[in-house]
């Protein structure tokens, strides 16, 4: 067994195992009747879910038995930021449209969505490019960072544009939080949070409040957000996933109906088994079993932020970070939509939703860091020894 191995982080993995066991069983109980009304098996969004679980595993192994710096070579990262950039540009073209967003690449019986690994590629790519200038000047600041910046930027726009708000939001978020916790000026991070707060209150939802219906109607993502406005008034069209969310949580109370007893997941709630796969939760595990996923996703996130917080790397330090906010701000996203807090925009619940390109880019930042806690715990024990 390696170093890395015997010094594995098990407050990170065990709750991973967990969710990810969570999300086997509730993928198949929540897909089983979107199978068979597609004519294919009732097992296969498990099938493929399991699959998809033991491979992320697979990942997060082998991640976090790398050598850290590989992940630290700056020409690499440089060349592969341009080609996610490259393909992001041909999926406005060619991309396959989902629910409104053309941000899908095809490969056989599988769908690939790049967007995801954008969120990966951020975490290390802004996290290395802050520490090699701190390493050599000293200090970073804004103005040392404008080309790289200028290229995230472009990708994020990229993904706006597909469009997947969603995707772009959480992307902005980790982008912010790598940036804060460098030590930049915090000016910087508050003007972008509240921008995008008062161009979303006084703004944005007045102006899609008094939009006309024929522009409404030719629009998805303008269709969600007059959806979220008002889900009641619109209950038969745009409203309808919220609303039937609204039911499915009800229907749960403290311990549920019991699993694969979801009402709502038999053709009331669209996309069950991913967006909307805390709706089922609720309505079939309750209150209780929500707190319990919850409450596992947390432990993942505060372990991650203690990582962080104890390392003397600023590289180890803002991956921990960066994966930290990835995982909160996906989570709020998630769950704000099917409750009415925010608009529903298509992102995923961390571990638990079914989809490939999710799982494997969550179990990539895990498996890093996973690498980067158990180097710590190595370069803690090696210390101690030489003192003693």
């Amino acid at each position: 067994m390696s170093k890395k191995m015997h010094n594995m982080d098990y407050v990170l993995f065990v709750p991973y195992l967990i969710l990810s066991g969570i999300g086997i069983v509730m993928v198949y109980s929540a897909s089983s009747y979107v199978a068979a009304g597609s004519g294919s098996s009732p097992t296969s969004y498990l099938i493929r879910q399991f699959v998809w679980v033991v491979g992320g595993i697979g990942i997060s192994l082998f991640v976090m038995n790398l050598k850290i710096d590989y992940f630290k070579r700056a020409r690499p990262w440089g060349w592969l930021g341009f080609g996610m950039i490259g393909v992001l540009t041909l999926l406005r073209v060619f991309g396959k449209s989902i629910n409104g967003a053309a941000g899908w690449i095809t490969l056989g019986p599988m769908s690939i969505q790049p967007a995801e690994f954008c969120k990966f590629y951020l975490i290390v790519y802004l996290s290395m490019m802050i520490a090699q200038r701190e390493q050599r000047l000293g200090f970073a600041k804004l103005r040392d960072l404008t080309a790289q910046l200028l290229m995230l930027g472009a990708m994020i726009l990229l993904i706006v544009i597909q469009p997947d708000i969603g995707g772009a939001t959480i992307n902005m978020a980790i982008a912010t939080v790598i940036l804060f916790a460098s030590g930049m000026s915090y000016l910087f991070g508050v003007g972008i949070f509240a921008t995008a707060v008062v161009g979303f209150e006084w703004v944005l939802v007045p102006m899609m409040s008094h939009l006309p219906q024929s522009v409404l109607a030719n629009s998805y993502q303008l269709r969600r957000f007059l959806g979220f406005l008002n889900p009641f008034k619109t209950a038969s069209g745009a409203g309808t996933q919220l609303v039937n969310s609204y039911y499915a949580i009800s229907n749960g109370g403290l311990t549920g109906v019991g699993v694969g007893n979801s009402l709502q997941k038999r053709g009331y709630l669209p996309e069950p088994n991913t967006d909307f796969i805390m709706s089922i939760t609720a309505e079939e595990l309750g209150l209780l079993g929500v707190l319990l996923v919850m409450g596992l996703l947390l432990v993942i996130v505060g372990r991650t932020i203690y990582i962080g917080v104890r390392s003397n790397n600023t590289f180890n330090t803002l991956i921990c970070y960066g994966v930290a906010a990835y995982l909160t701000i996906q989570t709020f996203i998630n769950v704000g939509g099917i409750v009415g807090l925010i608009p529903i925009t298509g992102v995923t619940f961390p571990f638990v939703s079914y989809g490939g390109s999710s799982m494997m880019v969550l179990t990539l930042s895990l498996g890093l860091v996973l690498n980067v806690s158990s180097m710590e715990k190595i370069a803690r024990a090696t210390t101690v020894r030489q003192e003693s």
